[in-house]
């Protein structure tokens, strides 16, 4: 999907990104990533530009993406300890405090030994998860981390990016409104390419004032709905 003309400046806090499929929302984070490079527009990360800077960027960033693959004949600490290495953590005692510090964060550490191939899909989820956290990275970007998460382990995945939005920035892309609604201090809707709507998740809820559909204790998620009818109706006419 093309991106649009989008504008926006995110600073330190956990920023929510939503949309519908195709909307352009991996796109989007692909390009945050240095996964691909934008055909136009500017983009700067702490200062530095995307395109010329991408090697100084990517040492200040982790990134989970949507899909993600292991060598599953290894360990979770071995599958960790080789993307450390490939992070730049060259000091072996640094680089296992790290790896088991990510392990403990998403609730892995008791089967660190145990191959990749042996793991629950939620498990390879988390362990993609403690990977993006490798390095200390200050810009945090996750596509839909908390998918095939059972509900405990999706509420411990919550409480770490709260936690870490305190001190850094992350981009949270997910279709989960609530995960929106209970992690995010500002949120933004893409809708074909273009941004539709940014601000805070109270301000999305407030767009469904009135609306006869209202879905009790799920404000946010009312205010999205509202948002993606009113545009598919601009569309119509």
């Amino acid at each position: 999907m093309a991106l649009n003309d989008i504008t926006c400046r995110i600073g330190t806090g956990v920023f929510g990104l939503l949309g519908e499929n195709g909307a352009g929302k991996s796109t989007l984070l692909k390009i945050l990533a240095t996964m691909i490079e934008p055909t136009g527009g500017k983009v700067t990360v702490n200062g530095l530009d995307l395109c010329s800077e991408q090697a100084v960027i990517r040492k200040q960033l982790g990134y989970l993406p949507q899909e993600f693959g292991f060598y599953t004949r290894l360990t979770g600490f071995e599958m960790l300890e080789y993307y450390a290495v490939l992070k730049g953590l060259t000091n072996k005692q640094a680089r296992t405090i790290q790896v088991n510090e990510a392990l403990e964060v998403v609730n892995l550490a008791e089967v660190r030994n145990r191959r990749i191939s042996t793991y629950s899909f939620g498990m390879k989820q988390r362990l993609g998860f403690a990977q993006a956290l490798l390095g200390k990275p200050q810009l945090l970007i996750m596509d839909e981390p908390t998918v095939g998460l059972d509900p405990v382990e999706r509420n411990n995945i919550r409480k770490v990016i709260i936690e870490l939005g305190r001190k850094i920035t992350i981009i949270y892309s997910t279709h989960i409104i609530a995960d929106i609604e209970a992690c995010c201090s500002e949120v933004a809707v893409l809708r074909q390419g273009s941004l539709v709507f940014q601000g805070k998740p109270d301000e999305l809820a407030k767009l469904a004032a009135g609306m006869s559909w209202q879905v009790k204790d799920a404000p946010a998620k009312d205010g999205y709905k509202s948002l993606m009818e009113a545009a598919r109706q601009e569309d119509d006419e």
